[in-house]
């Protein structure tokens, strides 16, 4: 949802998303018109028949308007025939049109336009490149909604059984955060090629969900193809999620000795980043000093950003100077202090019905401030205790105790509660990182309201599930 807000956005804003797309599709004048008739109770589009770039028409429904005191004849083509409606080669000139205006929805980022056209019936004859096109739209803008009309249409269409296509729909569901679906079409797939298992296992890791990762390469090394080096860089990313550090050097010799792949610098680089992102900066440090090669930039860039996150400030200040003498660029001079930031106020998008919701801590909403209320009753009798340590300001305890439930994302979340059905997970993005004391109550909340509760902030997925968080509390 956040590449979402790209299209309209207005400083990390979200947008209520309308589960019916009416659209309007506006057309230069000109002398002869048609008709998109649609089962939906909308205008109709119309649109004109003068060859226009920017028209996007379906033969299939077009109707001309004629005078019945006119003698005018049908049109013909440039060939002399009149056109064949029913040819059913691949390479039928309509069907090219077709494709082509969709793409052009597409390009255009119309992406809902370009979806309600295809269900006026004319998915049958939409094509390869526009459903991948689609595919790839969705997955970027995470709007899982929008994905799940073209898989709908996908399924009517030739193209149902095409391997690469349910790739794509398995990295589209991944990046919309929903590895339930995307295992399902990936377990759905009668014929997987190496692409496949390398995307369902890459979407677990940028999920939090190294450890079903992790599984899915045993199911792999059993029954499906034979791994390469491309396959083992996406295992030590789910390593590294799921802080699997011996598994990660486990792989690592596998890798070397049963499978003969010889390890390059990117897979140096991934143990790096399976021993940072467990902490391990120490080892970190010696695993670097025992490679083979001389340390390249990347590698030094690595572990000076894991020892940032971390705190290291002397392992910092050492992967730096080094840093510094391979590439005088990225060197800091002095370590100049930056200019202040400029104050952000924290803003929450909540996906829910088909539409997004924002939120921004320094507005007021009435009915999210009652339930949040009652909330924190029942947080407290389940042993929360609020962490006023995130609480900057110079007021009281009791204030800032207060102004903790009210963060944007318990707003988000209390909205979402209150108007969507029991049992459904909530999809929360945060342009700020979650501070300490609200991922402390958000993995209670999932345990009290019985929901799967999916926070995207500015450096990661968390999803929260009966009390616990796939962060398993690192970020």
């Amino acid at each position: 949802m956040a590449s979402l807000v790209s299209i309209q956005q207005h400083a990390a804003n979200s947008m209520i998303i309308s589960s019916n797309f009416n659209s309007k599709i506006s057309h230069s004048i000109s002398a002869h018109s048609v008709t998109l008739k649609s089962s939906s109770p909308v205008k109709p589009l119309c649109a004109y028949a003068t060859p226009n770039p920017k028209v996007y028409r379906n033969t299939r429904f077009v109707k001309k308007q004629r005078n019945p005191s006119s003698n005018e004849q049908e049109p013909k083509t440039g060939t002399g025939h009149s056109q064949n409606t029913n040819d059913p080669l691949r390479g039928n000139a309509q069907l090219e049109s077709l494709d082509v205006n969709l793409l052009s929805l597409c390009k255009e980022g119309k992406v809902r336009e370009a979806i309600e056209y295809m269900g006026q019936d004319a998915s049958a004859s939409a094509g390869y490149d526009v459903f991948s096109s689609l595919l790839d739209s969705c997955g970027n803008l995470k709007s899982i909604e929008m994905g799940k009309k073209v898989h709908e249409l996908l399924r009517t269409s030739a193209f149902v059984k095409d391997v690469e296509l349910n790739n794509k729909l398995i990295e589209m569901y991944g990046k919309c955060c929903n590895t339930r679906l995307a295992r399902k079409v990936f377990d759905q797939l009668r014929k997987r090629n190496l692409s496949s298992w390398h995307l369902m296992i890459s979407g677990y890791a940028a999920n939090g969900q190294g450890a079903d990762g992790l599984m899915l390469f045993e199911q792999m090394r059993k029954t499906g193809p034979h791994p390469d080096k491309e396959t083992f860089l996406v295992v030590f990313a789910a390593c590294a999620s799921a802080e699997a550090v011996k598994e990660g050097f486990l792989y690592f010799e596998i890798m070397k000795n049963d499978y003969g792949i010889v390890p390059g610098i990117e897979h140096y680089i991934a143990i790096i980043k399976v021993l940072g992102s467990a902490g391990h900066l120490i080892e970190a440090e010696e695993f670097v000093e025992r490679m083979p090669f001389e340390p390249t930039v990347e590698v030094w860039e690595a572990l000076r950003n894991f020892a940032q996150i971390h705190g290291d400030v002397e392992l910092e200040d050492r992967a730096e100077e080094l840093l510094g003498d391979l590439d005088p660029s990225k060197a800091i001079v002095d370590k100049i202090p930056l200019p202040p930031r400029k104050k952000q106020s924290a803003t929450n998008m909540l996906e829910e019905k088909n539409r997004v919701s924002d939120y921004r801590s320094t507005d007021l909403y009435r009915g999210e401030y009652e339930k949040m209320k009652g909330l924190n009753g029942q947080m407290r009798e389940a042993g929360y205790v609020p962490d006023t340590r995130y609480v900057l300001h110079d007021i009281d305890e009791e204030a800032k105790e207060k102004a903790l439930q009210y963060h944007s994302e318990r707003l988000a979340i209390a909205y979402g509660l209150i108007s969507t059905p029991p049992r459904m997970p909530l999809r929360i993005i945060k342009n700020l990182r979650i501070c300490g004391d609200c991922h402390n109550a958000i993995k209670i909340m999932s345990k009290i309201v019985g929901r799967e509760l999916i926070v995207r902030d500015n450096k990661r997925f968390h999803h929260f599930r009966d009390g616990k968080c796939s962060c398993g509390d690192y970020w």
